[in-house]
């Protein structure tokens, strides 16, 4: 195992608060504190002392990192860069059809989802190693990894977290972007486009097969799971850009509040690509078109917008549009949104990724085990 994966996935020990040679030092740590030394607890100056509530964060975001890595792997190990073509394909490109269907919404698709991938590894592995330098107990969901993935040629055949094959995706955000409206003043959006129990990657090399279309390199129905990742894409790191957005409000430390501030904005650098990415799937020249297999169409935004103004589906909207942000009665802002707890904290992210199927299959532990490191981030307060 690569030091990466041995950081992401290293046992926990619930007694591993104060383990590593804090204990020894503890008395008088503490005391300093409590008398108003210079030092606090783990060696830091007060401002940047973790709290409880800074651990509670943190553990949570290693749980949602890992959860991700897990998700970005199974899209890395089909249509990410360097994977072998699974089956015979054109002699004159060296792809798989996946990554034909992926390339046909960007020509750099494949190493887009490579490096989402490789960045979503390195968030977990690095917020399980700082937890552990300070301390703290790391976060290890390896217990879980039981569902089954794709058995197309291309997939590692381990074992997963998540399941990318039953997925009701959320494409609300696609229009809450283009909407002068904010979730956290009470706005609501239609979904773009319906996406439900619907799979985002091949699911065997049957999954490789379809109909012809003269409108693009492949067939109808990868093109369609293709298009499904690309709106999943965005669902899953818009989601991970608010998270950190609304966490990094609680934080106490210093040092914590740069690590949301670094992450959370890697996150969204991630989301910027992946709207660009769904727009191109539902605009000339890959729509419109009907997955000769399963049914599912995606129409032209451009020429047929499934909703009214036009503008709130207009795939050439790649940034945030100004909207109401802190009080309707400020200037619109253009913003990360949703940002408060009641849409984007810890709990919320647990619900939404649970009604987008990502968890289908899923033990009553796993679920326990989520709920609980949850509770505790959105408990966590700042502290002066």
């Amino acid at each position: 195992m690569d030091k990466t994966k041995e950081l992401m996935n290293r046992k926990v020990n619930r007694r591993s608060l104060l383990s590593k040679g804090v204990m020894a030092a503890g008395a008088a740590t503490m005391g300093a504190v409590m008398m108003g030394g210079s030092k606090a607890a783990f060696g830091q100056d007060r401002d940047d002392r973790l709290t409880k509530g800074d651990i509670a964060i943190l553990r949570f975001l290693a749980a949602a990192e890992i959860l991700e890595s897990d998700l970005w792997i199974q899209y890395a190990e089909l249509g990410g860069i360097g994977t072998n073509p699974p089956i015979e394909v054109d002699p004159n490109q060296s792809l798989n059809p996946y990554q034909v269907a992926l390339s046909n919404l960007d020509s750099d698709g494949p190493q887009y989802i490579t490096s989402n991938t490789l960045d979503e590894e390195s968030h977990a592995a690095f917020l399980n190693a700082y937890l552990e330098s300070k301390g703290a107990e790391p976060v290890n969901l390896d217990q879980f990894r039981t569902l089954p993935g794709s058995t197309a040629t291309g997939s590692s055949g381990i074992k997963r977290l998540t399941n990318l094959m039953h997925l009701n995706v959320d494409t609300s955000w696609y229009v809450r972007y283009r909407s002068t409206t904010n979730p956290d003043l009470g706005g609501t959006f239609e979904q773009a486009i319906t996406l439900n129990n619907v799979t985002a990657i091949p699911r065997t090399n049957n999954d490789y097969l379809g109909t012809a279309n003269p409108n693009f390199r492949g067939n109808d129905h990868i093109q369609a799971i293709a298009n499904v990742a690309a709106f999943h894409f965005g669902t899953i790191e818009q989601g991970g850009s608010s998270l950190y957005s609304a966490l990094g409000q609680k934080v106490s430390s210093r040092e914590v509040l740069k690590i949301t501030l670094g992450i959370g904005g890697d996150e969204v650098a991630h989301f910027l690509e992946w709207v660009d990415f769904a727009g191109n799937g539902v605009q000339q020249t890959v729509a419109p078109f009907t997955d000769s297999i399963s049914g599912l169409t995606f129409p032209d935004f451009f020429n047929d917008p499934p909703l009214k103004p036009a503008n709130l589906v207009q795939p050439s909207l790649i940034f945030p549009v100004p909207c109401e942000f802190i009080s309707a009665d400020l200037p619109h802002c253009a913003v990360i949104r949703p940002s408060d707890d009641r849409f984007a904290g810890a709990q919320a992210a647990v619900a939404s990724l649970t009604a987008d199927g990502l968890f289908t299959g899923q033990s009553p532990q796993f679920f326990q085990t989520l709920k609980q490191l949850a509770e505790e981030a959105d408990a966590a307060h700042r502290e002066f």
